[in-house]
């Protein structure tokens, strides 16, 4: 009675295991969407069925012996035969494991030297630098000639040969459809390379602590295809044609935010390249992109993002503007260009 009485205490497992199953599944690796992340799953399958077939194999010999050995009735102090220095026996448990061991490392070191392999001078990738903040995230296209933020555009059936640093503290750049993760070191540029086999949105997070808004370290990877991307690459590049009734925002723009962010295809800044900003689905990559969250981010973005190095607008930030100024302001950044 007392153990059904405890059995209460088991539901946080229950519900552990339940949930285990929930979650976005633009952030599965389970789910892999490029060649380098089935390779991922691949290794991911092989050392799980290694490890079953261990547990299965030990248990299967457990009762076995548990049955096979068991006292009998009318049996005292029965002393099993001992096999204490039986060299078949040794050879067996050392051999066993140094082979199920080689069938894992040799496919785990040759898929980890692959993904690791410098596509930056193949004229069939694409070179994109990625410079990982505090806490948002600068792409570069060093042979395009133009740069953006927080929203990764790539083109299907082609390797991305990345490059990746930080400019402050140790983050970790992980889309997990298309692979691994890669950290980014102060000082220290990574090479590795993804692919995108279909046309699809992912998403995209930082893999290692970093700060106040670690978990709000997003990033979207649109996937494109080649025809789409170069007109993706064509508007980035093209002069931008602010609307009559944004210029009054622009100039809002000019006195306060063009210090800190580019708004040209190749321009780089303390803050995120706002090139093309018009387009993008995400404010600060956390805020559906509306009206209501780019004031709610322009008047305070330490409420949205903890630890950011935006200064407030609002009227207690250091230099709040008037509600007209906010309005004109939003409208030039949603401006068509």
């Amino acid at each position: 009675m007392i153990r059904w009485q405890n059995l209460w205490r088991l539901i946080p497992l229950w519900m552990v295991l339940l949930l285990a199953g929930c979650g976005d599944p633009t952030t599965s690796a389970l789910r892999p969407r490029g060649p380098v992340a089935r390779d991922q799953l691949f290794l991911m399958k092989l050392s799980f069925g290694i490890m079953i077939l261990v547990v299965v194999v030990v248990f299967v010999i457990y009762l076995y012996v548990l049955v096979r050995f068991r006292q009998k009735k009318g049996e005292k102090d029965i002393v099993p035969k001992q096999v204490e220095g039986s060299h078949t026996l040794e050879l067996i448990w050392t051999v066993i494991p140094i082979i199920s061991l080689l069938i894992l490392a040799v496919p785990t070191v040759q898929y980890t030297f692959k993904a690791l392999e410098d596509h930056r001078g193949n004229q069939d990738a694409l070179h994109v630098k990625v410079t990982a903040h505090a806490f948002w995230w600068q792409f570069e296209y060093p042979s395009l000639g133009i740069a953006t933020a927080q929203d990764l555009v790539i083109p299907t059936g082609k390797k991305i040969a990345f490059e990746i640093t930080a400019s402050d503290v140790k983050h970790s750049f992980w889309i997990p459809s298309l692979g691994g993760k890669m950290d980014t070191n102060p000082g220290l540029n990574n090479i590795f390379y993804l692919q995108a086999d279909e046309v699809d949105t992912f998403k995209g997070i930082c893999a290692e602590l970093c700060g106040a808004s670690h978990a709000l370290m997003l990033f979207k990877v649109n996937s494109l295809d080649p025809a789409n991307f170069d007109k993706w690459v064509a508007d980035m590049k093209a002069p931008a044609t602010i609307p009559a009734d944004a210029k009054r925002g622009e100039q809002v723009f000019k006195d306060n935010c063009l210090s800190c962010h580019a708004v040209n295809a190749q321009g780089l800044g303390a803050g995120p390249n706002l090139n093309g900003f018009a387009k993008r689905e995400m404010v600060a990559g956390i805020l559906p992109h509306n009206d209501e969250s780019l004031r709610k981010w322009i008047l305070d973005p330490q409420a949205q993002k903890p630890g950011n190095k935006m200064p407030a607008f609002g009227p207690n930030g250091p230099k709040p503007l008037g509600e007209q100024d906010v309005n004109d302001l939003i409208k030039y950044l949603n401006a068509p260009q």
